[in-house]
C-alpha cells in the first residue's frame, strides 16, 4: 500500500483517466468493481476517490465528439513530469508530438497529451494542489502500465530519450519480447512488451484487487464482460471491458509476490 502526498520523480506514471460518454453510468459502474467515490470537479471531470484519496479520473466525452478521446478503448496514462515545457520538447525531438497542452487545470496542476513514434498516446502531469494519484499499489488503485506494440524498437528508444529511462530484461519471462522502464534511480515504472499481433501500439492499465475472480464477478454483474482469470508469475489477472467497451486488467497479486 502506499499513499502519495507529493509529487513523483519525473517519468513515474502518476495519473490515470478515462473518457466516457455518459459519466453516471461509469460512477455505477466502476463503484461496484472498486469501490469508488465521485466527486464533481470543473465542468466535465470527475475524481474517483478511495477512501477519500484521489485515485483516477473521469471526462465526459459526447458519443458525437469520440474524436476527442485520449485513447478511446483504454485508460490513459499520465506520466510526471517538474517541467512541462521541457518534456514536450524532448517529446518532439525524439519524434513524438504533443496533441494538447500544457494547459492549466485550475490550481490542479498542468495537463498534457501526446503520442511517441508508434501512436502510443500518454500524457503528461506537473501535479500543483494534485499531485496525482493519492493512493497506489493496493487494491482499488493503479498497480501499474505497460506498453503492448507490434514493434517495440521505436519505443524503446522514444522513452528513455525523453525520461532518462534505462532498459533492462526480465529473466522471470524466458522467451518474451519485455523490457523493464527503470527511472535513473534504477525504480521500475512499467515495460515494453512485443506483441506481433498486436492490432497497434497503446499503453494498457493494471488496477490491483484483493481477489480477482471476484473482481470479475462484480465487474460482469455491473454491465461489463471479462475473460477468465488466469495466473501469471506475479499476480491473477483478467481483462475486463467496461459497459463502454474501455478495456482494464485487474491483478490480485500472488502470495509472496513483492
Amino acid at each position: 500500500m502506499s499513499h502519495v502526498t507529493r509529487n513523483q520523480p519525473a517519468g513515474t506514471p502518476t495519473w490515470t483517466d478515462l473518457d466516457v460518454p455518459d459519466v453516471g453510468r461509469a460512477k455505477e459502474f466502476y463503484g461496484a468493481l472498486f469501490g469508488w467515490e465521485f466527486e464533481p470537479g470543473e465542468n466535465v471531470y470527475t475524481l474517483c476517490r478511495l477512501r477519500g484519496r484521489a485515485v483516477a479520473g473521469f471526462r465526459h466525452v459526447p458519443v458525437s465528439d469520440s474524436s476527442a478521446a485520449a485513447d478511446p478503448g483504454l485508460w490513459c496514462v499520465y506520466f510526471a513530469t517538474d517541467d512541462s515545457e521541457a518534456t514536450a520538447k524532448r517529446i518532439a525531438d525524439a519524434g513524438g508530438a504533443l496533441t494538447r497542452g500544457p494547459v492549466e487545470i485550475a490550481d490542479q496542476g498542468l495537463l498534457s497529451l501526446a503520442t511517441d513514434p508508434s501512436g502510443a498516446r500518454f500524457g503528461l502531469w506537473e501535479g500543483r494542489a494534485l499531485v496525482g494519484c493519492e493512493t497506489v499499489n493496493e487494491p482499488g488503485s493503479l498497480l501499474r502500465n505497460d506498453l503492448t506494440s507490434p514493434d517495440p524498437g521505436p519505443a524503446r528508444t522514444f522513452y528513455p530519450a525523453v525520461f532518462d529511462f534505462t532498459l533492462d530484461g526480465n529473466d522471470d519471462l524466458p522467451g518474451a519480447d519485455f523490457t523493464f522502464l527503470r527511472r535513473p534511480d534504477g525504480h521500475e515504472i512499467g515495460g515494453i512488451m512485443g506483441v506481433p499481433e498486436a492490432p497497434s501500439a497503446a499503453w494498457q492499465t493494471l488496477f490491483e484487487v484483493a481477489d480477482t475472480d471476484a473482481a470479475v464477478e462484480r465487474a460482469v454483474a455491473a454491465g461489463g464482460t471479462a475473460e477468465t482469470p488466469s495466473d501469471t508469475i506475479y499476480a491473477r489477472m483478467a481483462k475486463i471491458t467496461d459497459p463502454f467497451g474501455n478495456v482494464f486488467e485487474v491483478g490480485a497479486r500472488l502470495v509472496n509476490t513483492p
